[in-house]
């Protein structure tokens, strides 16, 4: 059974391309707002206190962290985790994606159901993306459909997550902007600037549900075509 060929490339061209596309606005978009700085002059920690304090969350930590665009909420340590060109920048850029991290931070407080099935399949989804690889490979090299069986499965779990997050990321996105106007974080002209850097950040997340759909659709062709 041949399983990795240029039909997979082929197969996968059109996700390959769409996370291109999704990556190249993201940063472009980034960049550009990055350059307008807000009127309220808060930077990206400073608005998310704010918003959260807006909304009566007033136990959650804030901490910078290194890499690009590597902002995060851990709804663990309760610890919202922003990058330095977040932390740091009053840019329209750097509130609007520390508005969204502080909307993950009020899904944890509310019980947002979608995050707390996410979180509950990190486990699971971090063994799998890295255990079904191995797994395929092995069941590859050494002709046993069984373990690219139980390696595909796994995958399944990763494909799962990721359209688990596409709602949780929505509706973070959301609440961001709907909360960083009202809580008097940016103004209602200001609101389309870092809300558009957010619109371009979700479509990340779509690329990458496509590319993991597309990714287990081919596996599950390959297994239908094979034999036993």
């Amino acid at each position: 059974m041949m399983w990795f060929s240029f039909d997979y490339l082929i197969f996968m061209a059109p996700a390959f391309v769409l996370a291109l596309i999704a990556t190249f606005i993201t940063k472009s978009t980034f960049a550009k707002y990055g350059k307008v700085r807000a009127r309220s002059g808060m930077t990206g920690a400073q608005a998310a206190a704010h918003l959260m304090q807006a909304e009566g969350l007033h136990d959650v930590k804030i901490e910078a962290t290194r890499g690009f665009l590597s902002d995060h909420y851990d709804p663990g340590s309760r610890t919202l985790r922003l990058s330095p060109d977040v932390h740091n920048s009053s840019s329209l850029s750097a509130i609007g994606v520390a508005c969204h991290e502080a909307g993950h931070a009020l899904q944890h407080a509310h019980r947002y159901a979608p995050l707390a099935i996410r979180s509950a399949m990190v486990p699971v989804t971090q063994f799998g993306s890295n255990a079904s690889y191995i797994l395929i490979l092995l069941g590859f090299f050494l002709g046993a459909v069984s373990l690219i069986k139980v390696g595909v499965l796994l995958f399944a779990a990763v494909v799962l997550f990721a359209i688990v997050t596409l709602p949780v990321e929505w509706d973070a996105t959301s609440r961001a902007k709907r909360l960083m106007v009202s809580s008097g974080i940016v103004s209602p002209q200001e609101q389309s600037g870092a809300g558009a850097v957010l619109n371009a950040a979700f479509l990340t997340y779509i690329a990458s549900a496509v590319t993991a759909v597309m990714t287990l659709l081919y596996y599950l062709l390959l297994l239908g075509g094979g034999d036993d």
